[in-house]
């Protein structure tokens, strides 16, 4: 009666699992063979520790009823030393006539109250692939997000980062992918671009930025439908992340001004993003595939006489008006920075009274320029004037 009362149960455990096991596959998209294969062999461990047993052993885990066996797997033998891996050739017959001296026999040796151990060892795997599997979904839907922005809200904030809730998971934002100066608030609303995403023991970590040039360009392609349609496209970004940026952009569509597109009525477009960036000035400038044309707008909103170039070693010079000398250059030499960052040449500036001969070697062709194409944070207007305006109205010492 007992016997027949703990076979009862081992089939109703047995149901029980097999049940919330293909519930859960279905939930999570993960394959029960996995789970299955996984837990034939954490059985085989789980019986060795609470059976003391040293066998060479098989777990038989029938995937449609979920009824279980394990058997000794003992070798044929023709005199026997170790009963415990070792069957003499006589039993072995008697088991199947057809074994010889060196086949391998199976015996049934599953303990009458296995059933208690195998369902708290099946609990353990199937929780233990059920996370696995999730971090697995984690890592392949925000690995192929790297390079896009994403949005979450601020959970704790620790000395070496600020942690972000994304729902499913959290990311990392560290100290130094922060902007200079930024504070973070507990359930502040941020946006943050998604610089990297690595497998770790303890699953995904997914390591953010506010700092990336890659976070201002995705900015403007959210903000800007003419980038995100292709008809603008942004060929270039410098930033010092909290202090200011540049970006070069170029339409396919003659009709389209790209830098206005990115502008926006009344400087709107550009401000939600400076606002994003928590006040980082924005210049945008027009690319142009002559190098010279392209480095005057770089060093907007200065106004060039002449950019004097050798394209070969990617080294220009350029001539401003005397009054504007500090103004290319920028507070602390930001702006030539930016510039040369922008375009990726080094650039040397001189003013006009400062500008000779002998500073052009004969490497370098000589282009005449008509100021700047573009639009600057500095405007005495915000966003909405032009830059020949800003070079005009903008004093020397204040560049």
């Amino acid at each position: 009666m007992a016997k027949r009362r703990a076979k009862k149960q081992e089939q109703s455990h047995s149901e029980g699992f097999l049940e919330a096991l293909n519930e859960v596959c279905k939930e999570r998209d993960i394959s029960p063979d996995v789970i299955f294969d996984a837990l034939e062999a954490a059985l085989i461990t789980a019986y060795k520790r609470n059976f003391q047993s040293a066998q060479n052993v098989h777990v038989m885990l029938d995937r449609l009823t979920g009824d279980y066996h394990v058997y000794a797997i003992k070798d044929v033998v023709d005199e026997v030393y170790d009963d415990i891996t070792q069957i003499s050739v006589g039993q072995a017959k008697a088991i199947d006539p057809e074994k010889e001296i060196g086949d391998t026999v199976e015996i049934e040796v599953t303990p009458r109250n296995f059933g208690r151990v195998a369902a708290q060892t099946a609990k353990q795997v199937v929780v233990q692939h059920i996370r696995e599997a999730e971090r697995g979904m984690i890592y392949d839907e925000f690995s192929s997000r790297e390079g896009d922005i994403i949005v979450g809200r601020v959970e704790r904030v620790e000395p070496h980062g600020v942690y972000i809730d994304l729902g499913r998971t959290e990311a990392v934002l560290p100290i130094s992918e922060q902007i200079p100066g930024e504070k973070f608030e507990y359930g502040s609303r941020i946006r943050a671009y998604v610089a990297e995403v690595r497998r770790t023991t303890r699953g995904p970590q997914i390591v953010i930025s506010r700092t990336h040039p890659g976070l201002l360009k995705r900015l403007f392609e959210l903000e800007v439908p003419e980038i995100h349609d292709g008809t603008v496209e942004i060929k270039s970004v410098a930033r010092e992340p909290g202090m200011r940026s540049k970006i070069a952009v170029w339409s396919n569509d003659e009709a389209v001004d790209p830098v206005g597109s990115c502008v926006g009525h009344k400087g709107m477009r550009v401000q939600n993003i400076v606002d994003e960036l928590r006040g980082e000035k924005i210049d945008i400038v027009k690319w142009n595939e002559d190098p010279a044309k392209y480095i005057a707008n770089a060093l907007s909103p200065a106004q060039a006489i002449s950019v004097a170039v050798n394209e070969e070693e990617k080294v220009s010079r350029v001539v401003v008006p005397d009054g504007q000398l500090s103004l290319a250059i920028g507070k602390e030499g930001q702006n030539a920075r930016l510039a040369a960052k922008l375009t990726n040449w080094k650039i040397d500036i001189k003013s006009e009274s400062q500008a000779g001969e002998d500073d052009i070697d004969d490497s370098m062709d000589v282009v005449e320029v008509e100021g700047s194409e573009g639009f600057s944070a500095d405007s005495p207007d915000g966003y909405d004037s032009p830059i020949d305006e800003i070079a005009d109205e903008t004093p020397e010492e204040d560049a």
